[in-house]
């Protein structure tokens, strides 16, 4: 049965035809992943279980942990769980960060209980942070209970709330490489050189042309969820939906539409130079220019509103070298932020016009 779902403007000044798109989907959404503006929703805001998807949650909060302090956690019978299992043993040692790896590919309830209580202490804890973690992304109808999504009462989010999360996910380098790899191997402490292969979940990693990750989910209460991230040519999309019988062909559906109504477009490209003044050098200015391009995800036939904003110092003094940083510059659509790279020196500036190049710079 086909259902209707809204498609709005990225710019906010017309807005497109309603969409038929047929989903199996309680609830959904689609989104662009750099600006965060909606393609399509179904009852996007209803509150439902949502199974193992709520493990994005449980990554985030460890992968920045690990950035920080990459723990070494002892496994042991409290961190047992019922259903889909990394199989740990009693006294198994792992890496946070492999831990983490290893919870992403095969839904490990064990796995997510683990990084709970190792970095938390206890469920309870680290349910604290999983909250406070939703409340500063702004995930204003999200709860959670359990680093696994196990179903209770009191563990519910919406489809818009995770899209929000996965956008958030989706923009970290640890995150985004674990949840686009199709296996990978996770590498334990204890036993020393023990090693096990994982093969990811996901089938639309190799089964839906350009997707990058993220998570899917079940249980019997919450039934199917499933969220996903697709790449082409620039534009970035991310898809979620809840209690969805038919979650792949949902997603597919979901993103085939999002793809050919976007595009990309170079706001600024990486061969575009800026001047920037330099005191004391063999020339008054130096070139920098972006380190790649920076795409901006639109409406095909709208004529978006861009802004281009440059950081960086008023001037600099001599010497500066070719390829290191200068500053940033990022595009907006509407005042909101939706790409970004580092803007760096495109030539060397020297002290004056008889010095030569050093051998080692920095």
């Amino acid at each position: 049965m086909a259902v209707m779902l809204c498609a709005l403007c990225l710019s906010g000044s017309t807005n497109i035809r309603t969409q038929d798109i047929p989903l199996s989907a309680g609830s959904a959404i689609l989104i662009c992943a750099d600006s965060g503006q909606v393609l399509c929703e179904k009852d996007p805001d209803q509150k439902m279980p949502i199974a193992s998807i709520t493990k994005i949650m449980t990554a985030v909060i460890a992968l920045e942990y690990a950035k920080k302090n990459d723990i070494e956690i002892r496994f042991t019978k409290q961190m047992e769980a019922e259903g889909s299992s990394l199989y740990l043993k009693e006294g198994e040692v792992l890496k946070l960060s492999q831990l983490t790896a290893g919870m992403m590919c095969v839904s490990g309830n064990d796995a997510a209980n683990a990084v709970a209580i190792g970095i938390a202490g206890s469920l309870e804890d680290f349910a604290v942070m999983m909250n406070e973690k939703a409340a500063e992304l702004g995930m204003s109808r999200t709860h959670f209970v359990t680093p696994s999504g196990l179903d209770d009462e009191e563990h519910y989010s919406t489809a818009r709330d995770m899209a929000l999360l996965c956008r958030y996910a989706m923009s970290m380098e640890s995150f985004a490489s674990i949840v686009s790899k199709k296996s990978l191997t996770v590498s334990y402490v204890l036993p020393k050189g023990k090693t096990q292969s994982c093969t990811n979940h996901n089938k639309l990693l190799a089964a839906y042309d350009g997707c990058i990750g993220i998570k899917t989910g079940f249980t019997k209460r919450a039934g199917r969820t499933l969220t996903s991230c697709a790449e082409r040519d620039g534009v970035r999309l991310i898809a979620v939906t809840l209690k969805a019988p038919d979650d792949w062909n949902d997603h597919k559906r979901l993103l085939d539409y999002g793809f050919s109504v976007t595009e990309g477009i170079k706001a600024v490209k990486k061969e575009q130079d800026f001047l920037l003044p330099v005191v004391g050098g063999n020339a008054g200015f130096v070139k920098v220019r972006p380190r790649d391009d920076c795409i901006c995800t639109v409406l095909k036939g709208k004529e978006p509103d861009i802004t281009i904003r440059i950081f960086m110092p008023h001037f600099v003094y001599a010497p500066q070298y070719k390829g290191t940083s200068a500053g940033r510059i990022c595009c907006c659509i509407n005042g909101v932020k939706t790409a970004e790279t580092e803007l760096i020196y495109a030539e060397d500036a020297y002290f004056n016009e008889n010095d030569q190049p050093l051998d080692q710079k920095g």
